[in-house]
């Protein structure tokens, strides 16, 4: 690790010790006014949401796009900051569970079970809430290219008891997983470029990563969505949706699960990462 990864590595540790001591509305104040600074004087990748809120929902007026994505560097900033301050008492916030019989029946298959999820909502309280009720999920993540950052964040995601692996793994250690019947979680929304299948999202082609289609055809693990979702500073919502395919071709079951991410996100739209090219991939 290099003397710069080091210091990043440091400065988060710091940070999070800092931030640990507030309180949950003392953290939404921060992170009211660090979003306010990233919409107005940052505009790194606001154009590039804003063009996918238009192809999402074109009926909509420029106001209203501009409106929720400026709730979108709100949500996203404190969750982040959220994240930093973790571990915190698990009585400070309240979790209300929706489809929980479908996990645990996708659970009871033997042949493992796929989470199908998204870059939306709260992921990391849906990770930590796997963690504490000792779900055996092992999710899929993006390696940082900083070394220090990214062992900060993988130190953190274990602090609630699950396990990640990168992106790049081995197949035969994926299927390991799946074997032993655990979770593997695919985060399943974003460009696929040339290796994905094209699927309508919001009625507009895209590339759209297939793997969680063909762990299901290659083993028969059980298929479900999963989220969480924000209601109030303290107060969040994980659901779970059964996915079940009548077909079995990669194409029809990853247009399903694409489906289900998108009637989630016309529900709450502010908490989508619109900030990905997800259209990038011309068919």
């Amino acid at each position: 690790m290099t003397l710069y990864h080091r210091i990043t590595y440091n400065a988060f540790s710091v940070l999070s010790s800092i931030l640990k001591i507030l309180s949950a509305r003392k953290l939404h104040i921060i992170s009211q006014n660090i979003a306010s600074i990233l919409f107005n004087y940052i505009p790194k990748r606001k154009n590039t949401a804003l063009k996918n809120l238009k192809i999402a929902f074109p009926d909509k007026s420029d106001e209203w796009r501009n409106t929720t994505l400026k709730k979108c560097y709100s949500f996203f900033t404190y969750n982040f900051l959220q994240f930093l301050a973790f571990p915190f008492d698990p009585r400070s916030i309240e979790i209300e569970v929706v489809g929980k019989k479908y996990l645990n029946n996708a659970m009871n298959g033997n042949n493992g079970t796929v989470l199908v999820s998204a870059h939306f909502g709260s992921w990391e309280i849906l990770g930590y809430w796997f963690g504490i009720n000792n779900y055996p999920l092992v999710g899929i993540a993006q390696k940082q290219k900083n070394k220090g950052a990214n062992l900060f964040f993988e130190e953190k995601r274990q602090l609630s008891g699950i396990k990640q692996v990168y992106r790049k793994s081995s197949m035969d250690s994926l299927y390991e997983i799946l074997d032993a019947n655990k979770i593997l979680g695919l985060v399943s929304d974003q460009d696929a470029r040339g290796k994905g299948v094209f699927v309508d999202f919001f009625n507009k082609p895209a590339s759209t990563h297939k793997g969680a289609a063909l762990f299901h055809l290659n083993t028969n693990a059980s298929l479900i969505f999963g989220i969480c979702v924000q209601k109030d500073i303290e107060k969040y919502q994980v659901e779970f949706i059964p996915i079940k395919p009548n077909k079995k071709s990669a194409e029809d079951i990853t247009q399903l699960y694409t489906t289900i991410i998108e009637q989630s996100i016309k529900k709450y739209p502010e908490q989508y990462f619109w900030f990905h090219n997800r259209w990038k991939t011309k068919q």
